[in-house]
């Protein structure tokens, strides 16, 4: 049998195959509500066959927001329209968590409440330019946090997984990748602090095992899961010992019982996956840059328990099916990744459309 068809446990839920749609932001959102598109709906129910549907990036509170249409979680008029999405998922069998993404420094002040600069864990901006309503905008400088502010955001957090549980969602994924708030406090290029939040890898480590304890305490373990992605690079975020740090992060990890810890790969030569999975005791999922035989291999060989898949689930809301034919793929049309509307959302074809 194929490995990528075979049932895998993440925690409370039994995946129905080992195939993960990745997170994955789309713009598509009201800019100023947050809320959901109505199409939103439609685009994840099409895609409801993976064995598990991670969501886009989703802002625990207005000050996490970080790209121009994206959504959060933090108002009652956002909360309904992803129950709206989790009930259309679920109708087709399939399951999904919502991705909690706190953008920290990576925003501009024109996204934030009241044109608030961004907060991070240091003063240091980040290198390069952010996409704002009115185009193209440099990073800015960012407010280093108080210490005695962080505990809100912890909250924030927290409320922002109650909201997922209440919208209907299976679970909720920390991202600690990319560049964002979490990882800007647990790498030393981002995170400068002197208090108990900076220096060591106890210290820089502490704001994310904050975060999954509150996150932990609405869901239970079984339904939180973590991605991280070691010297990815993006958002110019750096350390100066990633193997050291990502090893002591993923060790203390390993204690929480976490429903998953999603792995994304990067473009470092080194072997990240090698060095992380014998020290989490539970499902790890990975992912970047995978096609069927890679992904399939990946499970074969228990060097992964399910395979991500990012822009090919993207462009082929049947993935499983085609995958299962040995069908060609749709190509993803990059020019609409972030574009509004439908076109290259909802409309990608399926197999019988396609002949």
């Amino acid at each position: 049998m194929n490995p990528l068809y075979e049932t895998v446990r993440i925690g409370r839920h039994t995946l129905r195959n080992r195939l993960v749609m990745a997170p994955m932001t789309r713009s598509r959102a009201d800019d100023t509500t947050g809320v959901p598109s109505a199409l939103a709906a439609q685009y994840y129910a099409q895609r409801a066959n993976a064995g598990l549907i991670v969501t886009e990036g989703v802002f625990p509170s207005p000050m996490g927001k970080g790209y121009v249409r994206t959504p959060g979680i933090h108002s009652a008029a956002q909360i309904d329209g992803w129950k709206r999405i989790a009930d259309a998922v679920h109708a087709q069998g399939g399951l999904i968590f919502l991705q909690l993404m706190h953008t920290g420094r990576i925003s501009h002040p024109s996204m934030l409440p009241d044109g608030a600069t961004p907060v991070a864990p240091s003063a240091i901006a980040a290198d390069g330019q952010v996409f704002t309503a009115t185009g193209p905008q440099d990073f800015v400088v960012p407010r280093a946090l108080a210490t005695a502010e962080i505990a809100g955001i912890v909250d924030d957090y927290r409320r922002a997984t109650r909201h997922a549980l209440e919208a209907g969602f299976d679970g909720v994924e920390l991202h600690a990748a990319s560049g964002y708030l979490p990882e800007q406090f647990l790498s030393s290029g981002t995170n400068q602090r002197t208090d108990s939040y900076g220096g060591s890898l106890e210290n820089r480590s502490r704001f994310i095992m904050e975060v999954l304890a509150a996150m932990i305490d609405e869901a239970g373990s079984d339904r939180i899961g973590i991605k991280i992605a070691p010297e990815m690079g993006f958002n110019s975020v750096i350390d100066a010992a990633p193997q050291e740090t990502f090893q002591y992060l993923v060790q203390r990890l390993g204690a929480l019982k976490l429903a998953y810890l999603h792995l994304a790969r990067t473009r470092s030569a080194f072997d990240y996956r090698a060095l992380l999975r014998p020290l989490f005791d539970g499902p790890l999922l990975h992912g970047g840059g995978l096609d069927h035989d890679s992904g399939a291999a990946l499970v074969a060989e228990r060097k992964a328990d399910a395979a991500v898949f990012g822009s090919a689930y993207l462009a082929n809301p049947d993935l499983p099916q085609r995958f299962a034919a040995g069908a060609p793929l749709n190509a993803p049309q990059r020019d609409t990744f972030y574009s509004d509307g439908p076109k290259g959302y909802i409309d990608y074809p399926v197999m019988e459309q396609a002949r």
